[in-house]
């Protein structure tokens, strides 16, 4: 479809109902990886967490809630605040890592697709909808949104919904002070192919490290060697991602932006995967310093990890529902902005998107 532009028409997203504060953490034990218990106590563990990633509270899903029920309901919230009739949708794409996790056990249900599941919740009776899932780490959604943006400009597709959900807060180890980061929740966009548009994707760009980097994040057992748990949990080596994701990931944006022909001094907001307030900053930080461009105003980062923490996938749809609807303080996208998406995450991965409205 030659002079088509992905544009993004709607977004939504759900805020779980369940508001977890740093201080319900101080019931847990938290071990290090041999199962002896962390040095310090309890609350000034949680205040270094929060020194640290900037978070204070979280949103959990409700015990009877699943992602996929959080996805249909951010597409949902896409499509009412639009009027787009649902059987327009030809593309349904759902991002997440461990499909739908019921309370009492953390393992996961993958048959059907989430995609499927969500098109039945959301009864979409048109077979010509095609629905599948993404699994690309905590860089899934906008995966998500270059595979739709290819499908378009090819003609395969004309109106897409792409929806990062994920439930975290199922597949976390309660002695695993890394689990007081992850959060639930699912963001959604719809994306229609429009003809000499000048809104739009303007350049993506992908890269997976996976040869030396894969393990970083990954699943393995509980630290709690005592009792017998033989269920796998989300785990992470955090310094090592840290620096992983300030090595590589401001380049992947340089090198987007340069296919993109636009300068960082042209970008009004940067979007980025809400992992960890400081080493986003520090992302920030080395971007600019790419360019050798000083970094004044932090406002060019908005950032909701703090009372939303890390819901992996759902993180940027759900921040871009947020700023357009005017429920950040202080942070607005106006016409003519360009702005840049950009993640990291299990795999390892990462990917970026300049986008103009």
């Amino acid at each position: 479809m030659n002079g088509f532009r992905s544009v993004i028409v709607a977004t939504g997203s759900v805020l779980p109902e369940r508001v977890i504060h740093n201080a319900d953490f101080l019931v847990n034990r938290f071990l290090q990886k041999d199962g002896t218990i962390v040095p310090g106590t309890i609350l000034r563990n949680i205040e270094k967490f929060k020194d640290i990633t900037g978070i204070d509270q979280r949103r959990y899903a409700r015990p009877d809630q699943t992602t996929s029920d959080l996805a249909s309901i951010a597409a949902a919230a896409a499509l009412e605040s639009s009027g787009i009739d649902k059987e327009s949708i030809d593309l349904l794409i759902v991002a997440h890592n461990f499909g739908d996790v019921h309370i009492g056990t953390n393992r996961t249900t993958m048959v059907p697709s989430l995609a499927s599941l969500v098109k039945y919740k959301l009864q979409i009776k048109n077979p010509s909808c095609v629905a599948f899932d993404l699994v690309f780490g905590c860089p899934g959604w906008i995966q998500g949104v270059i595979q739709a943006d290819a499908l378009i400009r090819v003609g395969d597709a004309k109106r897409c919904i792409i929806i990062g959900a994920e439930t975290l807060s199922r597949v976390i180890d309660e002695h695993d002070r890394d689990s007081m980061i992850y959060a639930d929740g699912a963001g959604a966009v719809i994306i229609e192919a429009v003809q000499d548009s000048k809104e739009g994707i303007l350049a993506h760009g992908s890269r997976t490290y996976a040869s030396e980097h894969a393990l970083l994040l990954r699943m393995d057992s509980s630290y709690n060697m005592e009792n017998g748990d033989a269920n796998l949990y989300l785990k992470m080596n955090g310094r090592a991602l840290y620096e992983f994701a300030l090595t590589h990931v401001p380049l992947v944006i340089k090198e987007t932006l340069d296919k993109a022909q636009v300068h960082l001094s042209e970008i009004k907001k940067v979007l980025i995967h809400q992992a960890n307030e400081k080493m986003d900053i520090a992302i920030l930080e080395r971007l600019y310093n790419l360019y050798e461009l000083p970094l004044t105003d932090l406002a060019v980062m908005p950032m909701t990890i703090s009372y939303l923490g890390n819901s992996s996938v759902a993180t940027i749809p759900t921040l871009l529902d947020l700023i357009l609807k005017h429920k950040v303080e202080d942070q607005q996208i106006e016409p003519g902005d360009k702005v840049v998406f950009a993640s990291v995450g299990a795999g390892m991965n990462i990917n970026a998107i300049v986008y103009q409205f």
